[in-house]
C-alpha cells in the first residue's frame, strides 16, 4: 500500500515511534504525475513490516499536490489489517497507550483488531488470532463460495456465531 500524506516526519513519528513499524527507506525524487500532469518533487518513504513488505508514503513539495492526491474519504471503511503475533499485538496497543493515542478493539470472532487512525486520518488495522484459527480457517475455506453466493442471493443471514455482540473498547 501507497498513501500520500502531508508530513513526513509526523508520518514518521506515528509509524516508527508510536506503532513500533521502522522506516527503511527513503528516495528523494522528481518525476512526472499522470494526475495533475506536470513534474512534481516527491519524498517516497518505506516502513518495513515482518513478511518483508513495507508500507509507502508520498509527501509532495508543492501543497496542492496534497489536496489534489490524498485520500478523499479517510477511515470510511477504507484501511490496511495487517496480522500480528500476540506479542506484537500486545506491544502496539501498550505502544498507543503510553504515547496518549486514541485507538479501539473488536472482538470479531475470527480475529481480534486493534484500530488506529495515522497523523494523515489513514486507519490501520492489526490483528491477531484466536487459539483455535485452524478450525475457523478449515471451515470458512470449506464454505465460502456456497456463503458467498447465499449472500449475494439476498439471504443475509449472519454465519459468525463467535463473534460477541459488543465491540470493545
Amino acid at each position: 500500500y501507497a498513501f500520500v500524506i502531508k508530513d513526513q516526519e509526523a508520518n514518521r513519528h506515528f509509524f516508527e515511534d508510536v506503532l513500533g513499524i521502522p522506516l527503511v527507506a527513503t528516495w528523494c525524487e522528481r518525476g512526472r504525475n499522470a494526475v495533475l500532469g506536470r513534474e512534481l518533487d516527491y519524498c517516497h518513504t518505506f516502513f518495513g513490516i515482518g513478511d518483508g513488505g513495507a508500507l509507502a508514503f508520498f509527501q509532495y513539495a508543492d501543497p496542492d499536490a496534497y489536496e489534489a492526491l490524498r485520500s478523499k474519504s479517510p477511515g470510511l471503511g477504507q484501511h490496511i489489517a495487517l496480522k500480528a503475533t500476540k506479542a506484537t499485538y500486545d506491544e502496539i496497543k501498550g505502544r498507543l497507550v503510553a504515547h496518549g493515542v486514541p485507538h479501539r478493539e473488536t472482538n470479531h470472532g475470527y480475529c481480534q483488531s486493534l484500530y488506529v487512525m495515522s497523523p494523515d486520518d489513514l486507519r490501520v488495522e492489526f490483528t491477531v488470532d484466536p487459539p483455535n484459527v485452524g478450525e475457523i480457517d478449515t471451515m470458512r475455506r470449506a464454505d465460502c463460495h456456497a456463503e458467498l453466493a447465499r449472500w449475494l442471493a439476498g439471504d443475509r443471514r449472519t454465519n459468525n456465531h463467535d463473534r460477541p455482540h459488543a465491540a470493545s473498547n
